[in-house]
């Protein structure tokens, strides 16, 4: 790192909030295309509870109670961040694959799953599952096991054709992953504790996404509504539209109910939906609400109570009610903005923890603190570039 990048660091503002959840939404159809990275960090700071922001060039680590910048690293090209499931560690999907970041130290631990086009990351039931795009790759493992500076003990399957997917292990071992292919994805299968298949369907044209809701319901997107597999059976609800595409979702242990997003134009360039669904997991029963203002893939997440989050592009986070679809409030967040069309470039982007929750607004390189219970901005900091995907540690929230 060059001694103006080390300056306009260690210049960022910092300002006091309270302590935060997270979700992150996955979005576009491919994961990442940054370089090989180089780890140059400034001089860190001691952070606490760790935020992580992603801008062109590399990662900020940012105490979460303050919204100090505790330290920049090096990372060239376009990367993700999610968390890893602990209090120290988040996923940075690279181009080389998931790197592990210990952001409480504010390092890469050299811990990587290796593989071209890294996809999601989900956190259940204690467990990680990391589905490698370019490879079909699923890795699942403890995050508790990060903290040794090696790979924990895990479990790996490869699907039997690569493709855009995702995986979640439940509780009792069974894994759920997509099934597909570069052309085309159809649908979901269920492994048990030693891979064996169990379950499948394939009736889930497009599956993309994935969220658990309470009792330990997994919900998966699809173009004509959401396949849900619950008590060992698959479920499929429909979109009331024939093209009703649910690519993103997010869930909560607190309610039954899987709020998603909700597009029907399938020959649009980048829809800019108005409506949300809700797809409650223990009747099959889809409600669509319409906010009033569009969103993007990066607007989704869940309070402390199971609230369904959206936040809208009239910058407002619409706190809705999942089991009416009532909205409740809307909390003032950041100025208006519109999503762009390619769905790697910048964007208000929401990220919950506990009571609090955190929004970029890369317009103004700033980053904002909500308390979620009184709608009251309590921090913002102002950064030296602008971010595009914003996480952070979550065990213990």
């Amino acid at each position: 790192m060059n001694t103006s990048t080390r300056t306009r660091a260690l210049t960022a503002t910092a300002l006091t909030l309270a302590v935060a959840t997270a979700l992150t939404a996955c979005g576009g159809e491919s994961t990442s295309a940054g370089a090989q990275a180089t780890t140059s960090p400034t001089p860190a700071k001691t952070v606490k509870d760790p935020l992580v922001a992603t801008f062109d060039g590399g990662l900020y680590v940012l105490d979460g109670t303050s919204l100090e910048l505790g330290g920049t690293i090096a990372l060239p090209g376009f990367n993700r961040v999610s968390p890893a499931g602990d209090d120290d560690h988040v996923i940075v999907s690279t181009d080389s694959g998931f790197r592990v970041l210990n952001a409480a130290g504010q390092s890469f631990t050299g811990v990587e799953y290796r593989g071209a086009k890294p996809g999601h990351v989900v956190r259940h039931a204690g467990r990680t599952a990391l589905f490698t795009d370019g490879t079909g790759e699923v890795n699942v493992f403890d995050p508790a096991g990060l903290g040794g500076g090696e790979k924990p003990e895990g479990r790996t399957y490869t699907s039997a054709e690569a493709h855009h997917g995702v995986a979640v292990e439940l509780k009792n071992g069974e894994l759920l992953t997509t099934l597909g292919t570069e052309e085309k994805r159809t649908g979901a299968l269920v492994l048990d504790r030693n891979n064996k298949e169990i379950k499948r369907a394939e009736n889930c044209p497009g599956v993309h996404g994935e969220a658990a809701a309470r009792n330990e319901a997994v919900a998966v997107g699809c173009e004509d509504g959401v396949l849900i597999y619950r008590d060992g059976e698959f479920t499929k609800v429909d979109a009331p539209d024939s093209y009703g595409r649910i690519g993103n979702q997010a869930g909560s242990d607190a309610s039954t109910v899987v709020l998603g997003d909700y597009k029907t134009d399938q020959e649009a360039e980048l829809e800019r939906p108005t409506r949300i669904s809700l797809i409650d997991t223990a009747t099959a029963k889809l409600r669509l609400v319409d906010l009033g203002t569009s969103y993007s893939f990066r607007s989704l997440a869940r309070g402390p109570e199971g609230e369904a989050l959206v936040l809208g592009t009239d910058g407002a986070i619409h706190v809705i009610d999942p089991a009416s679809g009532a909205i409740d409030k809307k909390i003032p967040a950041v100025g208006a903005w519109q999503e762009p069309l390619d769905w790697q470039q910048a964007r208000p982007t929401l990220f919950v923890r506990g009571g609090t929750a955190y929004v970029s607004e890369p317009g103004k390189k700033a980053l904002h603190a909500i308390d979620l219970a009184t709608g009251r901005k309590t921090g913002s900091v102002t950064l030296p570039k602008s971010t595009n995907e914003l996480s952070g540690v979550v065990a213990g929230h």
